[in-house]
C-alpha cells in the first residue's frame, strides 16, 4: 500500500467486458472524483466508469496499527 493510496482513497474506475476493471485515478474528495468522472464521460461517452471509496485501504491501514 502506497502513501498516495492513504490519502486518496475515492477512485474512479472503469469497466471491460468479462468482469474486468481499472482503477484510473485517485482523489482524496468525493465531489472532486465525481467532477473528473463527469469529465471522463463526456471524453469517452462508450466508457463506463463509476466512482467508489476503496475501504480496503482503510482498513489495511487499521489493522497494521
Amino acid at each position: 500500500m502506497t502513501y498516495i493510496e492513504k490519502l486518496n482513497p475515492w477512485c474512479i474506475v472503469r469497466h471491460f467486458p468479462n468482469m474486468q476493471h481499472q482503477i484510473v485515478a485517485r482523489f482524496r474528495h468525493r465531489s472532486d472524483a465525481e467532477a473528473h468522472s463527469q469529465v471522463l464521460h463526456r471524453l469517452i461517452p462508450n466508457a463506463t466508469f463509476t466512482v467508489i471509496f476503496n475501504p480496503a485501504v482503510e482498513q489495511a491501514a487499521q489493522i497494521r496499527l
